[in-house]
Formats: structure tokens, sequence, C-alpha cells
């Protein structure tokens, strides 16, 4: 047993698992796992690896491995548990259990779990159901030794309690990680494979007689005389463990068959172990996944996971995992070894475009849940619940990502909806979303100063005057072909009139920072917003006045005079006329019931008073937003005013149906709570901009992310069961105007730190 160097002092996780550079499943699984944990909660606890070697294998690893257990060497495992109880750093022990691992030494390594004297969590890659006596007793001592069991099914979990009589309070069921992907377009990564024209199958890993790929194999002259163009990938190299025992048997086996069947054309062996760039893109490439593995007890496969996360349907044999994965709109499954039912459900999906589309669609949201961000999310619950003393989970703050931003950009403005996260042109655009691009891209180019913004800013600018109307007022609703739509004519427009003027007030008061040829945007911006004033008192939606008074307090920013004053002093009169008409003791608001975007009306007010100094206006947007956060704040958590049903003041006072929370409601209530802070110094406004933006980053009733850290895009909506995957334009730039309000902040208050220290020294 070799042990390696640590330097970290934070609560530690010690992963026993195999290991890359070994070439193994679950070695992959542990690879993939610990980096989501180390993207999202580097700062909450560090993980080591004690990496798993056997019959002589010696591996050259990376910094993250700290011990090796050769696992055909009893006293290896004797010295493995010295050494945890000894290392004060470990505050926990994780195992990846899989029989094979053991098997040479299946008393060492109960012994090893009963000497270890932290917490131990292990993780059953294999259940087998009906076990004998002596596996039932087996199985039933590894769970006594251990404080928590993790599966990866709930096939798993009702196996454990009903044929091993395991506690469902020791049994956590976290599924097995997927990754992101940015969906790439399916004709160019066949033209990059050379693949064009083909309806392409396909199916990957080590291989090895398990696979059965013959069965495929048997059924392609049936779906070539049905679909000639078809073209079979058996991706990946020979496991490793067969190599030493039977060489290449089995692909040479598999090779014979092919030119048997005269298959030579229509099969293509990759015969290599695949990084996951050039795995993703063989998957996202494929129209139909097969897996065809012939052990009915095979609990969980990361390769039928990974193909359903690329939008693959699925043909599949009865495995649990699969039958729980895969119904009629996922999937096919099918008869082990029978090649005639695999070659039907392929002719079928392969002969209907439409039907196999929906499919893949379907099968990527119903694996969506699954990703490795939420694999982290749930088994750092997990530590901090059995470690709550040392662990508090602090959620790492994701790098900036313009590319899904500016995916939904043309040379137009910024396009309203998105499919997954291809945009949707079909849907047009709004003067709702560009104006909040114009901002978002103007903080973050005073955040940057990335002259690539201005573009961007030149775009959303132009896309705001083209809907300004000769009435001094705008349109909100414009098609693909740039044409208004009668949705204009029964929409009410006065919000989205507002968010022009905050847009435009944000661009004027942030025009010296541009660089000299680009100030004069901002001049123009003056002369438009100066247009637009001559109706502002028209507008009398409780939002659409709260965002001008925004729009106004960032002009006066600029250049202060008398008419934006009297015109914050206009409308912000009118929304205290509001709050006294509807308030009361239990409820200080604005309207009888609580809607959207409910924190700009107090972050209004609070501007207001920064323009006036009128102090009424400072205590009714104290006292309304705290309210607000009253009911919107729970338990380290916040949630949202849900769009299913707004809050009435009478009949739901003290309840909030779960689901339909938008992303454009935390935004906006991280934007006011920066404010708040800025002005009240109260340490819970700053605590609550953190579990804000937390909610993108997991910390939800559904533990599950709602920013896209690959493709940059936000989602939709978080619902009662499930996340909305489509990443339009308002979730989207509405991330990334809370993104760059904590990085604002983060840059203040560590500048403020760093003049403190300066001159204390």
């Amino acid at each position: 047993m070799e042990q390696h160097t640590n330097t970290n002092n934070i609560s530690e996780i010690l992963f026993i698992t195999s290991y890359p550079p070994r070439e193994c499943g679950i070695a992959t699984y542990s690879q993939d796992l610990i980096k989501a944990l180390n993207n999202k909660f580097s700062n909450s606890f560090s993980i080591k690896v004690c990496a798993l070697e056997s019959n002589g294998d010696t591996y050259s690893y990376p910094d993250e491995v700290k011990y090796t257990l050769k696992t055909s060497l009893a006293a290896d495992y004797e010295k493995l548990a010295y050494a945890i109880n000894k290392d004060k750093r470990i505050k926990t022990v994780l195992f990846q259990h899989e029989f094979g691992f053991y098997s040479s030494q299946e008393k060492a390594f109960h012994q090893l779990l009963l000497a270890v004297s932290k917490p131990v969590v292990l993780v059953f890659h294999t259940v087998l159901p009906h076990p004998d006596k002596l596996l039932k007793i087996k199985v039933q001592n590894i769970a006594a030794a251990c404080k928590s069991i993790i599966v990866m099914t709930n096939t798993s979990a009702e196996i454990l309690m009903q044929d091993y009589d395991i506690a469902v309070k020791k049994i956590t069921i976290i599924p097995h990680g997927t990754h992101l992907v940015p969906r790439l377009n399916k004709t160019t990564l066949k033209l990059k494979y050379k693949l064009k024209g083909k309806k392409v199958l396909s199916t990957f890993g080590l291989l090895s007689s398990g696979k059965d790929i013959g069965t495929t194999l048997d059924a392609l002259p049936a779906i070539i005389k049905q679909c000639p163009e078809t073209m079979f990938l058996i991706l990946g190299k020979t496991h490793p463990e067969v190599v030493k025992h039977d060489g290449e048997k089995y692909r040479e086996m598999l090779e014979q068959k092919v030119v048997q069947l005269s298959l030579q054309n229509h099969v293509r062996f990759v015969n290599k172990y695949l990084e996951l760039p050039e795995l993703l893109e063989y998957l996202q490439l494929t129209d139909i996944y097969m897996f065809t593995a012939n052990d009915p007890n095979q609990a969980v496969s990361g390769t039928f996971v990974y193909a359903m996360s690329c939008g693959c349907p699925i043909i599949s044999t009865p495995i649990p995992h699969a039958k729980e994965m895969l119904t009629d709109e996922t999937g096919i499954i099918f008869d082990f070894q029978n090649s005639g039912q695999l070659a039907n459900a392929a002719i079928k999906l392969l002969n209907d475009d439409h039907l196999r589309k929906n499919i893949g669609i379907n099968a990527l949201h119903k694996i969506a849940s699954t990703v490795w961000e939420n694999a982290a999310i749930a088994h750092a619950k997990l530590f901090e619940k059995l470690d709550v003393e040392r662990i508090s989970l602090q959620y790492n703050l994701p790098v900036i990502n313009l590319k899904h931003f500016k995916k939904m950009t043309t040379g137009f403005g910024m396009i309203q909806f998105s499919k997954i996260n291809q945009p949707d042109i079909d849907s047009g655009y709004t003067l709702d979303d560009n104006a909040r691009a114009l901002i978002a891209m103007c903080q973050h180019y005073e955040l940057t100063k990335d002259e690539a913004d201005l573009e961007y800013i030149h775009i959303y600018y132009n896309f705001i005057k083209y809907c300004l109307q000769s009435e001094a007022v705008f349109l909100n609703y414009v098609d693909e072909e740039r044409n208004f739509t009668r949705q204009n004519n029964t929409a009410n427009l006065e919000d989205a009139n507002g968010r022009a003027i905050w847009a435009l007030g944000y661009l004027i008061a942030k025009g010296d920072l541009l660089p000299k040829e680009s100030q004069s945007i901002a001049e123009d911006a003056e002369l438009t917003i100066q247009h637009v004033l001559l109706n502002i008192d028209h507008i009398h939606s409780t939002r659409a006045m709260a965002f001008a008074i925004k729009g106004l307090y960032f002009r006066n920013k600029k250049n202060s005079t008398t008419q934006n004053t009297a015109l914050i002093k206009k409308l912000a009169d009118r929304l205290v006329q509001m709050y006294r008409h509807e308030s009361h003791n239990e409820w200080k608001w604005f309207e009888s019931y609580l809607t959207y975007a409910n924190s700009v009306l107090p972050e209004a007010l609070l501007c207001a008073w920064l323009v006036t100094g009128e102090i009424t206006y400072q205590k009714i947007a104290k006292s309304s937003f705290d309210f607000l956060l009253s009911k919107t704040f729970r338990k380290n958590k916040i949630k949202v005013i849900s769009n299913k049903n707004w809050l009435d003041t009478k009949e739901k006072l003290n309840t909030t149906p779960i689901g339909g929370e938008q992303a454009i409601d935390v935004a906006y209530t991280i934007i006011a709570l920066r404010k708040f802070y800025k002005v009240f110094k109260e340490e819970t406004y700053q605590l609550n901009m953190e579990i804000s933006f937390n909610w993108f980053l997991g910390s939800n009733h559904l533990n599950q992310i709602i920013y896209n850290p690959c493709t940059g895009g936000c989602y939709d909506g978080l619902e009662e069961n499930a996340v909305n995957l489509n990443q339009g334009a308002e979730s989207t730039v509405s991330y990334l105007m809370a993104s760059l309000t904590i990085e604002k902040f983060l840059l203040k208050e560590l500048n403020n730190k760093l003049q403190k220290e300066y001159y204390l020294t």
C-alpha cells in the first residue's frame, strides 16, 4: 500500500474504488463523480482516492489518489484500515462496491469495513435478486457495517429491502450520473466521422461476451434489407481483464461473423478506448443505440444512460435498469438474444423519422435529472448529513459562459424561445428579452471590458429602437421576418415599455464606461428616452411603473435633472398609494396578491428614495421587501411565487404551490437584495443573495441544477417533479444578470476587504 501527499485541511472524503488510468466502468464512474463534486463543492470538502489494484497491476495516478490497495493481498486491507483511522483529515469513507473487486479476499474486505472507525458509505453497483442463504448473509453483513448504502435504481432498493431485509432508512437512491452534452448538429457530426447519408446504429463499452453484440449482427441482414443505408458502430476496445484471460477471441469472433453475414460495408469497429468528448460525439450522431447485454441481473449500465443523455432512441434487453427507464415513449425493449425482435424494432424506428426523434427527446427528458451535477448534489447532501458538524455545503460560483446567450442572438436581436438548447427562430423576438439582454451585456462589459460585448450592445439597442413607434410607445412582439405580430394588439404592452425605459436608462448610466467610439450609442439612447418619456404619464401598470423608476434612477446617475426627480416622484407616489390601499398588518404589499417580478416593486421605491430623499419611499420599500422575503425564503432555500397560482392575501397567505418557479423571479430577487444590502447593510440580505443564487445551482426543492454549465443556458422553469429543459431567452438572460450581480458584489466586497487590510497595515 502506497501513500501519497495531502495538503488539504478541510473535511476529507476517501473514495475506495478502481480509478483511471485503470480501464474499468467503475473507475470512469468514480472519476466523473469526483470531478462533478469538485466542480460544485470544492470549498465544502476534499475528496481523495484509494485506488484498487489487482493481479500485480501498478498505475501512475493523478494527485487525488492518496492510497492504493492491492485487492489480492490480505495484509493490505489491514494496513489501509490502520491508515484511515490514523488520518484525522478523513471524516467519511465511501466504497464503490462490485463483488469481483474483492472475490479473492472477501474476509479481508469485510474486516476492513468493520475496522474503519469513520462513517462508511457503500455503493452497490450490483444487487442480485433472489439470493441464496450465503449471499444474503454476506450482503447483510456488509450493510450492517455501513452507515449508509447507495444504489442507483428503485429496483435495486426494492431488492435490498425485500430480499435482504435491509432497512429503508439506510438506503439512498442516487441514479448513475450522465453527462451534459451540447447537442451538436447530427449531420455535421456524420460528415466528420465519414458517415454521411448513413442511418447509424451504435453500441459502446469495453467489449466482453456479456455485451452479446452478436445478437445485433444477426439482426442486421433483415435491417439492411429494409434500410440499406444502415451502419452499425461497435465502439470500444476489449475489456483489459478479458484480454488477460482470453486475448481478443471475442472481437475476432465478431469480426468473423461480420464476414460470414457479408456485413463488411455495414459494420465498423472503433477499436480503442474512447475519450469522453469523442464518445459523446459518436452518441450524438447515433440514430439508434443498441443495448444487448445478456445478464438479466445487471442492475445498471453507464453506457445505457450515456446514450439516453445524448438523446438516443434505445433498443434494449430487459435488464432492471432498462425496465425502469424505458417506456413506449422512451425506447423499445426486446427479449434477450432475440435478434428477430431487435430487427423489427430497429426497422420500425429507422423508417419513422418523426417517431425516432420524439423517442430521443423523450429519453433526454427522462434522463435529464441524472446529470453528474445532480448526482454530485445528492452525494454532497449525504456527506453533509453524515458529517453535519464539519460540512456545510457551499456551492461554487460557475465561470460566466456566454455561449448560449450569444447563440440565441441573430444580427437583429435575441430569439425568444429555445427547444432544449437550439434557438427556435419560429418563436420570433420580444422587446422584453432584448431590453433585459441589453442590461445584461452592459453589466458584462462593465465587469470584463470585453470588446466583443459592444457588438451585442448595439444589436439589442437597435432592436429596442426598432420596436419604438411614432406614438412614443413600444411594441413587444416581432416575428422571424421582422414583422410586428397580432399579439401586440391584445397583449398588455405597459410592462414591456417599462422594461425598455429601464434598459435605456441603464445604457445611459454606463455610457462613460464604453470606448469613445461607442459612446454615441448612449447619447442616442438619451434622445430615445426623451422621446419615450412623453408618454410615461400614461403608465399605470404596477410593474411597468417600477421598471420605469429604475430606468429613470439610472439615467439620473448620469445626469441629475429635475425632470427625472419629478417623474420618479410621480410614479413612486402611485406605488405608495397602491400600498396604502392594499396593505394591513398581515399583508404589507401593493396588491391583493403576489404575482411575478415582485421584488422589482420595493426595489423601485428604494431607488426613488435614493433620488428624492423622501423617507416614506424608504420605509415602504423596506417593509414590503421584508414581507416578500418572509413569503419566499424557507429553511435556507428560496421558493419564489409560482406561476401556477399567485399568492393571495386571503386564501393562500401561508401556502405556496410546488413548481412553476422561474429564473426571472430569482434573478430579480438577487438584484433587489444587492440594492437593499448596499443601503441597509443587513447580513440577512447578503445571506439571501447567496441562497437565491444557489437556486440556480441546485439548492431547490428538486435538488437539481437550473443553470446548465455545458451550454451556458438556463432552464426555463422548476416544476413540481421535473425541470423544463428548454433554455429560452428569458431564463438565460435572467441567469446572466443574476450571475453578474453576484460577481460584481463579490468583487466589491473583496476590494473593500483589501482596502481595510491596507489601511490597517
